[in-house]
């Protein structure tokens, strides 16, 4: 076998058969989607290490507190989803992924952005919705492949410049933190379609002024029209 779905709504842990499949390339162990089931397993074990050829984990929707660091022996892997976890913490051995280019980590607990993301070269998709994180490190400029950045609903009082450095950005949620002003070089994220596509850029539910000048005076004259069109 080179996929496998394990379900159950039982589910605590991952049979020991699973690490015998060494060709095994996707796994899945998460409910589907629309089901808003939760599996019950609060740990991948250590010998996930031994499946060397993933490619796909998929562990969505589970009770993990912990992610072992062998997950840093899966050199192959491109593809994490890790959300609707108990998670507060990622272990440094993440940032050896040096091929994930997708990253789920919606709604655990963090309080920041993990310092490993920010040796992930290829991620062009990170998703770190609703968790409690309040800073940006300024390594985040290392991702310079990332052209997805969802941080809807947590804490963040400011964006860092670094941010700014993301030229690849194609879409960009800060919605529901509480953001009062953005970086004067904003306007140069030239790849976000500012007012016309919603799902490209979105600030709803912060106390941002209207409009941001820092931002209107070097951004495109849709910036201006975008802010004034929520805050009338």
């Amino acid at each position: 076998k080179k996929k496998l779905k394990i379900s159950g709504r039982e589910l605590v842990s991952v049979p020991t058969q699973v690490f015998g499949l060494d060709q095994l390339q996707v796994l899945e162990m998460s409910p589907e989607r629309e089901s808003c089931l939760r599996y019950r397993m609060e740990l991948l074990p250590q010998e996930i290490s031994r499946l060397r050829n993933l490619t796909c984990l998929y562990v969505d929707s589970n009770n993990l507190k912990k992610i072992p660091a062998e997950i840093g022996t899966l050199s192959h892997l491109e593809r994490l989803t890790l959300s609707n976890n108990s998670l507060s913490s990622l272990p440094p051995e993440m940032g050896a992924l040096q091929r994930l280019h997708s990253l789920h980590l919606a709604n655990n607990s963090l309080t920041e952005l993990p310092a490993p993301l920010c040796q992930l070269r290829s991620l062009t998709f990170l998703d770190v919705s609703d968790n409690k994180i309040g800073t940006i490190p300024s390594s985040i400029q290392r991702l310079e492949k990332l052209e997805t950045l969802l941080l809807l609903f947590n804490s963040l009082e400011s964006l860092p410049e670094d941010v700014c450095l993301l030229r690849k950005l194609r879409t960009l949620w800060l919605g529901n933190n509480h953001l009062r002003s953005l970086p004067a070089t904003f306007g140069e994220l030239v790849n976000l379609d500012w007012g016309y596509n919603y799902c490209s850029c979105n600030f709803e539910g912060n106390p941002l002024e209207s409009p941001p000048p820092e931002v209107c005076s070097r951004g495109p004259e849709e910036i201006r029209d975008y802010f004034l069109s929520f805050h009338r």
